[in-house]
Formats: structure tokens, sequence, C-alpha cells
């Protein structure tokens, strides 16, 4: 387990808790940031796990493929925000690749 997933883990937990005292209190602002705690907990833990997956990938990786495989790792760890930005805009690329155009 990454520390992504732990921190994402809790963040999580901070936001459902901000989340149900904003709820209690009537406070917006508060109810607001728990949200986004809850997400940015989320996008954490995903993040951890496409970290984890990598790094299962690469130990079994053919041996002339480890060193630049773990050198985008080192990356992707350093860059998160980056790496995740990057991520989505491939992500996004191929499905729109994949879409029927009349």
């Amino acid at each position: 387990m990454t520390d992504e997933r732990i921190e994402g883990a809790a963040t999580g937990v901070n936001g459902k808790l901000k989340s149900a005292l904003g709820n209690l209190t009537g406070d917006t602002k508060l109810q607001l940031e728990g949200r986004f705690d809850e997400v940015k907990g989320k996008a954490l833990d995903y993040y951890g796990r496409a970290i984890d997956q990598l790094e299962t990938l690469s130990d079994r990786a053919p041996e002339d493929l480890r060193g630049p495989v773990k050198t985008g790792l080192d990356f992707a760890r350093r860059k998160p925000l980056l790496t995740t930005g990057i991520l989505a805009g491939i992500a996004f690329l191929m499905a729109g690749s994949g879409r029927r155009r009349y």
C-alpha cells in the first residue's frame, strides 16, 4: 500500500467528518470543504492504486525494460498532478477517437 492510498483514506475520512459537521451546523462552507476533501481522498486513493499496479507490472516486465519503467514510476511519484493530467488527457483522446461521428 502506497503513502498516497493512506493519505487518501485519511483525507476522505476527514472530509466525511467535515461534511457531517457542516450538515449538522448548517455551515455550507464546511459542507463544501468536506465534500472537496472526500473527492480529493478518492483521487489520492485511485492514484495510489495505479502506482501499486504499475509497480506490480514493472516487477513482471522483461529485464531490459525494468530500468525505463522504474524511471517512469519515479517521475509519477515526483509529479503526481502532471502524471494525472497526462493520463486524463490520454484517456480523453482515446475515448474521443472511439466515437462514431455522423
